[in-house]
């Protein structure tokens, strides 16, 4: 599918995630990734784009920089709550916790 035609569909739900990580705590992090990125397109998501901006790439800021910004899709919301509350994921939730200081979702 090509990306006009991803933004043709208006019940689409569009996510974009700040994700600030606790110190140190890259490999746990990198763990809950490997498990929750294949779970997205079991519930009809996509990742859209998934990046991690080094500090030479921010031209200003009035915030701490995020250690990696995802944009992610869904048909629905309802398609994104089956998501979070997908059992597989919520079993590893522990990791996340450990690895992640703190997010902001659009």
């Amino acid at each position: 599918m090509s990306s006009a035609n991803q933004l043709d569909h208006p019940q689409r739900i569009y996510l974009t995630q700040l994700i600030f990580l606790q110190a140190g705590k890259e490999d746990l992090f990198e763990q809950i990734e490997a498990i929750a990125m294949p779970l997205i397109p079991q519930h009809g998501g996509q990742l859209l784009l998934r990046l991690r901006p080094g500090i030479q790439t921010v031209i200003a800021a009035n915030m701490e920089h995020p250690y990696e910004v995802h944009l992610v899709s869904f048909p629905d919301e309802a398609a994104f709550l089956q998501f979070l509350r997908d059992p597989v994921r919520k079993q590893f939730l522990h990791l996340k916790e450990a690895s992640i200081r703190s997010t902001l979702l659009f």
